[in-house]
């Protein structure tokens, strides 16, 4: 198949730009690599020609093929030598004067018809072309390190970017084996932008004392699914990558309280301890591991009292049934005697709210975690207040810990940990679709390709119920008295009729 774009050029031979010439050479494309300094030219074309050398060897490519691949990769030595190219894609730094600079040079060497594409990440696409002659030939193309790998592309539409211009961009990702996403020129386009709130709620958690790092990255990997934690994450990331884009989103929104940023990942980045790179970060690493304490056993309680569940516990019938699997003995009054250790089960709730509006005895009282299935999570989630007697909390770990299932006991937190980490994923990608940033299915094909969740942030609002995730969230409101919890109205209205969050609008 003939490519879209026959001949392309990549400005800037960083990783960035080594990895977008090897997946152009890849669709049939002939690439020219340039870059300021010639010598990192040549060394970005024998980087590549050694992945390719080693594609070969693992017969994953056939030597005709490496040869065909090497004939097309070239090394240019100046800007005019990309005159010819179809397309002309800027990997450099991320600043606006150079961006901005670059194109308007780009723009008097290449045809009328030539596209020419950004790379960035965090800068506007239209503030990028405003000086351009041409705004209708440029848009955005954000590809993802490492690029072979990372299987999708934000094409991205200025203000005055033709369409036709991002259908091709669009087709051409295609062509070169990965997945386009269409996105409106905002902070964070897609998958930045919906990446907001997993580290931020998590940071905001540690900030209130509620549990460590480690305990966080536990609970979010075993109730939910994700493969790293949010600090393991960012230890991998690197905070001195990651922060910035954590302070870009947040002022370019205007100081939108969704997206507000951590004085923890401040102080850290200012402190040099940035992450694994490094080899320390929220863990410390010996020889390239993370170096966490093991969890100690749980207690060990020699006379379990009885246990008394509220009458609104999330859950209730599965709460009780699990307190039969576990051999609890389960008061079944309309109050707890005075010797019951207390359940509660709030969505969004703290358990100090939920003892004082239930008349309950704070000192008895534990909170569990149940807006997960127990069926479908590896780990259990109780929660104290600060009353809670230790003999107490310790009759509650070693309980729900009697069938050798990880139990976590945090400090009173309204919405734990799980509840208030998925409950601001969901509600940033609704408001995303409020805004029109990009079509639900992009929202859930980026996330799960750029950010690796385990599933798309509209699809863990269907499956927890969007009804649940704005209880949490109006809930989370009154605790804590922050805008940042307010629920989207394009899920409120969503959630108040029953409607999936994957629903496309006519």
């Amino acid at each position: 198949m003939k490519p879209i774009f026959s001949t392309v050029g990549i400005v800037g031979a960083g990783a960035m730009g080594r990895g977008i010439a090897q997946i152009s050479v890849q669709a049939g494309s002939t690439v020219l690599l340039f870059d300021m300094q010639a010598d990192a030219t040549r060394a970005a074309q024998t980087a590549v020609f050694s992945q390719w050398d080693k594609l070969g060897e693992k017969g994953r490519l056939d030597p005709a093929q490496v040869a065909s691949y090497k004939s097309r990769l070239l090394c240019a030595q100046t800007l005019p030598a990309l005159s010819d190219c179809d397309l002309i894609v800027e990997a450099v730094v991320e600043r606006l004067d150079i961006k901005s600079g670059l194109f308007a040079e780009l723009e008097d060497i290449v045809r009328p018809t030539a596209v020419l594409a950004t790379n960035t990440s965090s800068l506007s696409v239209t503030a990028i072309a405003a000086k351009l002659k041409r705004p209708g030939q440029f848009a955005g193309f954000h590809f993802f390190n490492p690029v072979p790998l990372m299987k999708v592309v934000e094409v991205i539409a200025g203000l005055k970017t033709h369409p036709d211009v991002c259908a091709d961009l669009a087709a051409y990702t295609r062509q070169m084996g990965h997945t386009p996403v269409q996105a409106q020129d905002t902070p964070g386009f897609i998958v930045n932008h919906a990446g907001r709130g997993y580290g931020t709620e998590a940071l905001r958690i540690v900030s209130e004392g509620i549990a460590d790092f480690a305990t966080i990255d536990r609970i979010l990997k075993d109730q939910i699914g994700f493969k790293l934690g949010p600090f393991e994450l960012m230890d991998l990331t690197a905070l001195d990558v990651s922060h910035p884009v954590m302070e870009s989103v947040y002022h370019q929104y205007y100081e939108e309280p969704r997206y507000r940023p951590s004085v923890i990942t401040a102080q850290r980045l200012a402190g040099g301890i940035v992450g694994k790179k490094v080899g320390e970060g929220f863990y410390r690493y010996e020889g390239g591991m993370a170096q966490i304490a093991p969890e100690p056993p749980p207690p060990q309680v020699d006379e379990m009292p009885p246990v008394w569940v509220s009458t609104r516990a999330a859950r209730r019938a599965e709460l009780y049934q699990l307190l039969k699997n576990l051999g609890a003995k389960v008061e079944t009054g309309t109050s707890p005697s005075p010797a019951a250790l207390t359940l509660v089960a709030p969505l969004g709730f703290d358990i100090t709210t939920v003892a004082v509006v239930e008349r309950l005895d704070p000192a008895r009282t534990i909170g569990i975690d149940m807006m997960v299935d127990d069926n479908a999570t590896k780990r259990r989630v109780l929660a104290t207040n600060p009353a809670t007697r230790p003999d107490m909390r310790q009759a509650a770990h070693a309980l729900m810990a009697r069938d050798g299932k990880a139990v976590s006991v945090i400090r009173d937190s309204g919405g734990f940990v799980t509840q208030r980490v998925v409950a601001t994923i969901v509600n940033i990608a609704a408001d995303m679709c409020q805004q029109g940033i990009c079509s639900p299915k992009d929202l859930e094909t980026a996330v799960t390709l750029g950010l690796g969740y385990p599933m798309g942030p509209l699809a863990m609002g269907n499956l927890y119920g969007p009804t649940n995730v704005l209880e949490v969230l109006f809930n989370m409101q009154t605790v804590y008295g922050d805008p940042r919890y307010r629920p989207s109205p394009w899920l409120r209205r969503r959630g108040a009729i029953g409607l999936s969050l994957l629903h496309e609008e006519e």
